[in-house]
């Protein structure tokens, strides 16, 4: 077996979703359960199909996050291998939907960090391993961090205690 680091490409101010898959229906499914839940995300989406053409089959809303999606897809290789690039938008507003769609095995990776993806190779294809999100851990928080923490919190979700 052989092991590669693959950096996935993240542009500026947007989010990634890696996940595993089990059939080429995923890209409609996914496509449809998107645009559904918020339909002022922009984004593009790529599938590594598994078995007989084995293309990457895409779909999205903006050319730009398509390309990158196909890429990242392209540089992973695995197979039933899905990368979804999005903009306008969190993880968090679609994750739960994405999880629910029929064909979705697993999710590696959501997140606007720093990515790279283990993959191994066989003679049959390649593999994720896992994942590699952020950086190592430096300490654990403050009170000043906590409360930071709190705050930013109760700003972003517009909830108060």
């Amino acid at each position: 077996m052989n092991f590669e680091i693959v950096q996935v490409k993240i542009p500026e101010g947007a989010n990634v979703i890696i996940g595993h898959s089990h059939f080429i229906k995923t890209v409609e499914d996914l496509y449809e359960v998107i645009v559904t839940t918020n339909p002022n995300i922009k984004f593009g989406l790529a599938f590594n199909e598994a078995s007989g053409p084995c293309l990457i089959r895409y779909e999205g809303n903006d050319q730009q996050l398509t390309d990158v999606a196909i890429e990242n897809a392209r540089n992973i290789g695995a197979g039933h291998l899905f990368v979804l690039v999005i903009k306008d938008g969190y993880p968090i507003n679609i994750l739960n939907q994405i999880k629910n769609v029929q064909e979705v095995c697993r999710i590696f990776a959501a997140t606007a960090n720093p990515l790279q993806v283990i993959v191994t190779e066989t003679d049959q294809g390649r593999a994720v391993l896992g994942v590699v999100d952020g950086y190592k851990i430096k300490d654990v928080e403050t009170e000043k961090d906590r409360e930071f923490r709190h705050n930013f919190l109760r700003q972003v979700t517009k909830y108060k205690k």
